[in-house]
Order: structure tokens, then C-alpha cells, then sequence
């Protein structure tokens, strides 16, 4: 039946074209943006999943800072404790040639008074942010923290990993304790066979003579000089493997941060290929809706030819 009132074709041709612009802009959305899945009415599940896990990739990216940051610290405690290791090296070279009798002790001690100031200025100078892991307050933490991770397990609980380093202790760095206790390996006491004490940094030989007596402390600053020697390369030891285990984690967070990228990309981003594909297909679907829409209001005119033929 024709009707001047209802038109039916009309009606359907309309709502055909409508739903073809509306997906139209739908894709020509995912076109201009790259997304797929932009907010949670497009697909709730992978918009929350996605969410979070941008938002935990931010907290791995402060993460890689703070590694940055502590692979800095390490990098100039590592420059200063080796440099240190060579300027007692060379103290105790200068011990040894001091134990021949005869010398002027006292032009030997002038130089390694340098030294010793030497030792002073390279382990205050270790510092990087406010840090300095050679140069420091023995009472205070015996160990440095730095963040190395951030996870979150199927239960939705946060961990937050560090890497340690021993400062103060057995396999601690520490050279100069700064409260005046005595905790480095440079100003920590050690003892004579006449009773006297010295440290690295402070030991003197001017006064020594050629006597026996005198010959014997000054092996015994010999073997002890050689004995903080031992200590810095033990610690030495210890913080270049520090060094690397926080380089390592920073090419694991680095590459972590990748996997998350592309793991929120597949959940998120949009097939361009597939979406030009569509695209296409949408706008000759609404080329063809448009004419149809004209075909069919065309049908009231067909129906006033009727009557003027009558």
C-alpha cells in the first residue's frame, strides 16, 4: 500500500543512513586519535586494564630515574674510591722506600702529607644529590636503598623492590666517618708495636729515626696501610658489582617499559589498515543511502501523477 502519510521505504533508507554515519564517526574517531578503545564506553574491561597499566608505566618510568640516579652515585663513589686506592698505594710506596736507613723522613712525610690531604679531598668530593657513600656519618644507616622496581601482583598489592648498598660495615665503603668515630677505613685507629696509634690518613714518619724500635713502627704503618689497601679494594670489589647489578636492572626496566607499551597498544591502539579499509567501504554505504533515501522520496510524487492522470 502507498501512503502519502507513512512512507516506509523512506523511513528505513533514513535509519540505514543513520547508522552509517554513526559509524562513520565512529571510525573517522579511531582514524584521527589511533585508538581503538579511547574511553571506557567503548570497551570497559580493556579501558580499565589499559589505565592501569599506564598508570603503573609511569611508575616504572620514576623508577628508571631513580636508577639513573643511583647508578650516578655509584659511578662517582667508584671514581673517587679508585683514585683513593691508587693515592694509599702510593703512601705505602713511600713508607717502604722510607724504611731505608739514612733517608730524610722528614721530606718523605711532606709528601705524603699531600697525600693524605689527597685522600681528604677526593672522598668529600664523592658527592652526587647530596650523597657522598665515602665520606659520611658512620652512626647513621649502614646501608643506601635504591628503587629498582615497581610490580603488581594478580591481587592488585603493590611492591616496591630496591637494590641495597653497604656503606658502613665488613663490606662497607665508608673511608672517613664525619661524626669523628672513627668508622673508616682511613681514620679508623690502629696500633703500633711501642703502644702509639695512627690512621692512614694521619700517620706521620718525620720523627722516626733509624733506631730499632722506631724501624719496627714504621713496618708496622707499612702493614697497616697495606692493610686499608686491602680493605678498599675488598669495598672497591663490592661496589662495582653494585654498579652492575644496577646497570642490569636499568636495561630491564628500560625494556620492561617497551613491553608495557606494547602490551597496552594491543589492547587500545587501532588497525589502521583495517580502519581505512572500513572507512572506505562506509563512504560508498553512504553514497548508496543517500541516493536510496532520494529514490524513496520520490514515491509521494509518483503518487500526485496518479491523481493527475485521473
Amino acid at each position: 500500500m502507498s501512503s502519502i502519510n507513512t512512507n516506509l521505504a523512506a523511513m528505513t533508507a533514513l535509519q540505514t543512513l543513520n547508522h552509517t554515519n554513526n559509524e562513520m564517526l565512529e571510525v573517522q574517531n579511531r582514524v584521527s586519535t589511533g585508538l581503538r578503545v579511547a574511553t571506557a564506553a567503548d570497551n570497559a574491561a580493556y579501558w580499565s586494564i589499559a589505565t592501569t597499566m599506564k598508570s603503573d608505566n609511569l611508575a616504572v618510568s620514576t623508577v628508571q630515574d631513580a636508577l639513573g640516579l643511583g647508578a650516578a652515585t655509584a659511578d662517582v663513589a667508584v671514581t673517587a674510591m679508585n683514585s683513593n686506592i691508587e693515592t694509599v698505594s702510593e703512601i705505602k710506596r713511600k713508607l717502604v722506600a722510607a724504611r731505608a736507613p739514612g733517608l730524610d723522613r722528614v721530606k718523605i712525610q711532606s709528601e705524603i702529607t699531600a697525600l693524605q690531604t689527597q685522600l681528604r679531598n677526593a672522598s668529600d668530593s664523592a658527592v652526587f644529590s647530596g650523597q657522598n657513600w665515602l665520606s659520611t656519618d658512620a652512626t647513621g644507616p649502614a646501608q643506601r636503598t635504591i628503587v629498582a622496581s615497581f610490580s603488581r601482583d594478580s591481587a592488585g598489592a603493590i611492591t616496591i623492590g630496591t637494590i641495597t648498598v653497604d656503606v658502613v660495615g665488613p663490606s662497607g665503603m665508608l673511608l672517613f666517618d664525619t661524626s669523628g668515630g672513627g668508622g673508616g677505613i682511613l681514620d679508623q685507629s690502629r696500633t703500633v708495636t711501642s703502644g702509639g696509634t695512627y690512621t692512614v690518613a694521619t700517620l706521620d714518619i718525620s720523627a722516626l729515626t733509624d733506631l730499632p724500635a722506631d724501624l719496627t713502627d714504621l713496618e708496622d704503618l707499612i702493614k697497616g696501610v697495606d692493610d686499608a689497601f686491602s680493605q678498599m679494594t675488598r669495598a672497591a670489589t663490592f661496589l662495582g658489582a653494585s654498579q652492575a647489578r644496577i646497570d642490569l636492572q636499568k636495561d630491564f626496566v628500560s625494556k620492561l617499559m617497551d613491553s608495557i607499551d606494547t602490551g597496552i597498544g594491543q589492547l587500545i591502539d587501532a588497525d589502521m589498515n583495517a580502519e581505512s579499509t572500513r572507512l572506505q567501504a562506509l563512504q560508498v554505504r553512504q553514497q548508496l543511502g543517500v541516493q536510496a533515501l532520494g529514490i524513496a522520496n520520490q514515491s509521494a510524487s509518483q503518487i500526485l501523477q496518479l491523481f493527475q492522470q485521473g
